[in-house]
């Protein structure tokens, strides 16, 4: 296993590089390719997120593999190279696998804990699916991380760390007790209709606002959101879809606004904010319903940081809740998830190690199995008197005696093969066996075709 991470998030990067460095869904799939096309890599899968861009590879070379991922992310996010570099982190082989699994469980999210990553993890591995680049090493580690994230979340109280983006930004917006009370009979306006925004327009439902408004530029998306939104047996809440022609009377009636879309250009300005509180019929300037609250959850921004300094506007952007994160309390399942990791990092590590050395010894038992197949053709021409019943207990012997020749060293060899360092012994095996290379190739192509099969299933 050579796996590498090159990639950059809130934690190593401002705000103001991570929005720059967004990448499209076609980008996404643009980085893949050209990674595949690079020589240091064999397969391929990329994280985007809204705080998070992570290049994942299985390569050869670990210098010019860094050298490559690197380029790689300037030239399609666009952010140069010597700007993007100082903000890059990199993890190799075990740490690299330690950091997707903590990554999966949330400890490394903005808020510790939020379930959202792993929706996201899952699209990055049906993308590598679909573009036939996460081969053996991506379709184990992504599915495994997935396992391992859900482990985290139903064996400890990690949720209760931390809550969702959407529930937490909704917090940072208001002083009261609770945010219950204060969206209580409001009313809201949702930007977007992807899955953040779709969060935020569930969140607010339960929570209690009175009706919904969801924009978003393909109308019948945001008809299928409030479709569910209003579905029996959901929130009591009223809901409606509007064109995004409509944001400045929908803005003009809106108490909340939550907006997350992939727009690349600003969805609302300072001024359209502005004018939609002046054109509120009936309003002082301090009166509460001249008050506008601004929750900004995408990347690049939608909103206008500008709006930060207009009278009655409460914003918080993705900026804000980074700050206000960072004095989060941890809770004491912290601990627990990060020991849940640390097995499941070993447990991952030594199931690679052994699954290296499997080709191996299906390679040395076909061998031993074509010696058995050959000896007894001798002997028949040897003994030609042999009856069936004769041929059929000596060749039953035949296997019987090298398969108890061949447990424990195979055995053995698959146990020494799970410790660390253990990949040299495949070497000794095929060296000691004089067996040949492309026999074990092709169980390995095999076993790869197979387990990718079994693996896009699953995620299916």
């Amino acid at each position: 296993m050579s796996l590498l991470v090159v990639g950059l998030s809130h934690r190593s990067s401002p705000v103001s590089v991570l929005e720059r460095a967004s990448l499209t869904p076609e980008a996404r799939a643009a980085l893949v390719h050209d990674t595949l096309a690079a020589e240091p890599a064999t397969e391929a899968a990329v994280l985007a997120t809204c705080n998070r861009i992570e290049l994942y590879a299985d390569v050869d070379k670990f210098h010019a593999g860094v050298a490559e991922l690197s380029t790689l992310l300037a030239r399609h996010t666009g952010v140069p190279l010597d700007e993007l570099t100082p903000y890059l982190y990199v993890h190799y082989e075990d740490r690299a696998v330690h950091h997707l699994f903590s990554v999966a469980c949330g400890l490394d999210s903005m808020v510790v804990g939020e379930g959202q990553i792993l929706g996201q993890i899952k699209d990055a591995l049906a993308l590598g699916q679909e573009l036939h680049s996460a081969g053996r090493l991506l379709n184990d580690l992504f599915q495994q991380a997935l396992r391992v994230g859900k482990r985290a979340h139903s064996e400890t109280g990690i949720d209760r760390a931390g809550q969702s983006l959407v529930t937490f930004g909704l917090e940072q917006l208001h002083d009261g007790p609770s945010v219950e009370e204060w969206v209580a009979g409001k009313r809201a306006l949702v930007i977007g209709a992807g899955s953040m925004s779709s969060l935020a327009a569930a969140t607010l439902a339960r929570a209690g606002v009175a009706h919904v408004a969801v924009a978003n530029r393909t109308l019948e998306r945001a008809r299928r959101l409030v479709e569910i939104l209003t579905e029996p047996g959901a929130a009591r809440v009223t809901a409606s879809a509007v064109e995004m022609t409509a944001l400045p009377d929908e803005l003009a009636l809106a108490d909340i606004v939550v907006s997350c879309t992939g727009a690349t250009g600003l969805v609302l300005t300072a001024d359209a904010v502005t004018t939609a509180l002046a054109g509120r019929p009936g309003c002082a300037v301090d009166a509460d319903c001249a008050r506008l609250a601004l929750l900004d959850l995408a990347m690049p921004r939608d909103i206008d940081a500008a709006a930060h300094g207009i009278d009655g506007v409460r914003f918080v952007d993705i900026e804000a809740l980074a700050e206000a994160s960072a004095d989060a309390p941890m809770a004491a399942d912290v601990d627990r998830v990060r020991t849940i990791v640390s097995d499941e990092v070993a447990a991952f590590g030594a199931a690679q190690r052994a699954a290296h050395i499997t080709p191996t010894v299906v390679a040395l038992r076909t061998m031993a199995a074509d010696v058995v197949a050959g000896e007894i053709a001798r002997l028949d021409g040897r003994l030609p008197g042999l009856d069936d019943k004769q041929r059929a207990e000596i060749t039953q012997t035949v296997r019987r005696v090298v398969d108890k020749l061949l447990h424990a060293p195979t055995v053995r060899v698959k146990e020494l093969a799970s410790t660390p360092g253990g990949a040299g012994y495949a070497d000794a095996l095929r060296e000691l066996f004089d067996l040949d290379p492309q026999a074990v190739a092709a169980v390995s192509r095999a076993d790869a075709r197979h387990d990718t099969k079994n693996n896009a299933r699953e995620s299916a």
